[in-house]
């Protein structure tokens, strides 16, 4: 990891920290997991709202005067407004991402699930998508979130990945191994 990287996440993870005890100590979980959804869904729809949390062109009081109003209309929880107010003070909003991203592994934690990623070719109806998580329920011993996306080049089949272990089942891999044991005879 980068030095640059390392210290972006050790930012993200104490704003992280401090959200999650607040929330968690106030009982508002549910509340924050809803808001890390809409946040996230907001910053891959919005380019401007990307441009607002990366880019040194705007001042800090432009940054927090603009974030503040976007959290209202969001109607995120006080602990969010705050702590978003707080970062655009510091000029620490281009960590938001890597701090939802840690708040959603806190929040899994504490209910005890793992995320998998799942990478499939063609996207995964509600009940494939149950039917996955019961399975690695049971191989897992924990309760399994699912986050799926869809890459059309694995031709078929499935990429499964939970904490360091992975899974791959798609064509492409198996094509790739085909190809790499032909040029072994060859």
């Amino acid at each position: 990891m980068s030095e640059s990287a390392s210290i972006s996440s050790g930012i993200a993870e104490r704003y992280a920290t401090a959200v999650f005890e607040i929330v968690k100590e106030n009982k508002k979980l549910d509340k924050l997991e809803g808001n890390l959804d809409d946040m996230s869904a907001a910053l891959t729809e919005s380019a401007d709202l990307r441009d607002l949390l990366t880019s040194p062109i705007h001042s800090r009081d432009a940054q927090g005067a603009a974030i503040g109003i976007i959290a209202k209309k969001m109607g995120l929880i006080p602990a969010m407004q705050q702590v978003l107010g707080l970062m655009a003070s510091k000029r620490r909003l281009f960590v938001v991402p890597q701090m939802l991203t840690q708040l959603r592994e806190m929040i899994a934690a504490e209910k005890g699930e793992v995320t998998a990623d799942v990478v499939s070719a063609t996207a995964l109806t509600a009940a494939q998508s149950e039917k996955l998580a019961e399975t690695l329920k049971a191989q897992m011993g924990q309760t399994v979130k699912i986050n799926a996306t869809v890459d059309e080049s694995l031709i078929g089949g499935l990429v499964v990945k939970v904490g360091s272990k992975m899974i791959d089942t798609s064509i492409r891999s198996k094509l790739n191994s085909l190809q790499n044991a032909m040029k072994e005879v060859g």
